[in-house]
């Protein structure tokens, strides 16, 4: 059976870490790392996530702020607010929580963000610094972050002759996963829906990372034997067992199926999801260490 990925694990080192790292800036009296996270309208997802940011800003020891705006907002106006955090040197991260109502454009909000704010990594220069092998200077997007500190458990920090192949070509996950796995000199090949038959790639993965959105459609038998499989799905299905109406998650990896084959895997819930605000707030005390003229910390 397969090593199972403990995520909440990994996330609560790196929590630790950031708590560590905020309490020395403010020996330094360089003063608190300060996260905004801004949210339009009532979107019930969006609400949980944006509570949990700022519920784990707030024990890390950040100035911690939310702008709650009605569904109505107009895009000028969320502009305006982002350009008024952009100014204020008590904010070193600023996350607009997506997805945004029909008339405000996501691409233009995100890209007002200044990139040395943009702690999500989604801004065009961090993306470019990204793809470029500059990663000492970007912001990495905090899912892929931490998908790689859990791959670095299993594999340590150097995984130079590794076959890495992603599953998914998304701007949020794939693309990013791989630029990193690349950095890490990975072997890399992008899969997605037009990949000519994906099980036998997948095969051929020392590390293999799920990330489609589809309910445990990697299944056992995709699964090199010993690989390490990394699973950022996360899917909600009937869970008839349960009873009437009742639900469970999944995620993008069949499981069961897999943990027979693989050496080490991501179980969901537990895996990938603690990782993503865990190196949000990474990213965000980076942010203040880099504007208060110190060194970068690292993870």
């Amino acid at each position: 059976m397969a090593e199972v990925i403990d995520g909440k694990n990994v996330a609560a080192d790196v929590v630790a870490k950031v708590k560590a790292l905020t309490a020395d800036l403010a020996a330094k009296g360089k003063g608190q790392p300060g996260l905004a996270v801004v949210i339009v309208g009532e979107d019930p997802a969006s609400q949980v996530y944006v509570a949990s940011k700022s519920r784990t800003a707030k024990e890390c020891g950040f100035h911690s702020v939310q702008h709650t705006l009605p569904a109505q907002t107009t895009q000028a106006d969320l502009l305006k607010l982002i350009g008024t955090l952009n100014a204020d040197p008590a904010i070193h991260g600023i996350l607009v929580q997506l997805p945004l109502p029909a008339q405000i454009d996501a691409g233009t909000v995100i890209q007002a963000i200044a990139p040395e704010k943009d702690v999500d990594g989604f801004h065009f220069v961090n993306v470019g610094k990204l793809g470029t092998g500059e990663l000492d200077t970007a912001f990495v997007p905090c899912t892929p972050a931490g998908s790689m500190l859990l791959i670095e458990r299993v594999r340590g920090k150097d995984l130079s002759g590794l076959s890495a192949v992603v599953v998914g070509r998304s701007n949020i996950v794939g693309k990013p996963m791989a630029n990193l796995l690349l950095a890490a000199n990975c072997t890399v090949t992008i899969a997605h829906s037009r990949t000519r038959d994906l099980p036998a790639l997948a095969r051929t993965a020392d590390i293999l990372v799920a990330a489609v959105g589809r309910p445990e459609m990697v299944r056992g038998d995709w699964v090199k034997p010993g690989a390490t499989v990394i699973d950022v799905g996360i899917n909600r299905i009937p869970a008839p067992e349960k009873g009437e109406g009742k639900t469970r998650l999944v995620g993008d990896v069949a499981y069961a199926e897999a943990e027979k084959v693989a050496g080490a895997i991501t179980p969901v819930p537990g895996g990938v999801g603690p990782m993503t605000i865990a190196m949000l707030m990474a990213n965000t005390v980076v942010s203040a260490y880099l504007a208060a003229g110190l060194d970068r910390p690292s993870f």
